[in-house]
């Protein structure tokens, strides 16, 4: 669906024109791709957004990388790079915010579970999403 999306097409342009220097998109365990990586005192895992408008997601988006990534041994932080608002978040994974991946872990697995999804909720956001037709268009 999101090959059709203008606003993910946006959001691959800016990811190419930016950092032009990094090696990019990473694919770990064929699961998660990070956009780029720097090596230095700890190893540095950026993920690169047009804005800041889902922030809470990309936030959680970078803590689950950072999971997986301990999970497997390997110590490292995250930035959220907004080049188009020249603004950057660092992300550290806590304690408090490894118990909330793990929660949301299981909630997936129990949606995943039922024999029917959840009827959606519409929300503000839903009409701009690349897969609006998945959940509202019979």
């Amino acid at each position: 669906m999101e090959q059709n999306s203008d606003l993910v097409a946006m959001g691959k342009l800016i990811h190419e024109t930016s950092y032009k220097r990094a090696t990019k998109e990473v694919v770990i365990d064929q699961k998660i791709g990070i956009d780029f990586i720097k090596k230095g005192e700890k190893l540095v895992l950026h993920e690169v957004k047009k804005s800041k408008k889902m922030e809470d997601a990309h936030m959680i988006q970078l803590l689950y990388y950072l999971f997986v990534l301990k999970n497997r041994g390997v110590d490292a932080v995250g930035e959220i790079d907004y080049p188009t608002i020249r603004e950057k978040k660092e992300v550290i994974l806590t304690v408090e915010a490894e118990e909330m991946i793990r929660g949301i872990l299981v909630k997936i697995k129990e949606v995943i579970a039922l024999e029917k999804p959840p009827k959606a909720e519409k929300r503000g956001r839903c009409r701009k999403c690349s897969y609006f037709e998945l959940c509202y268009v019979k």
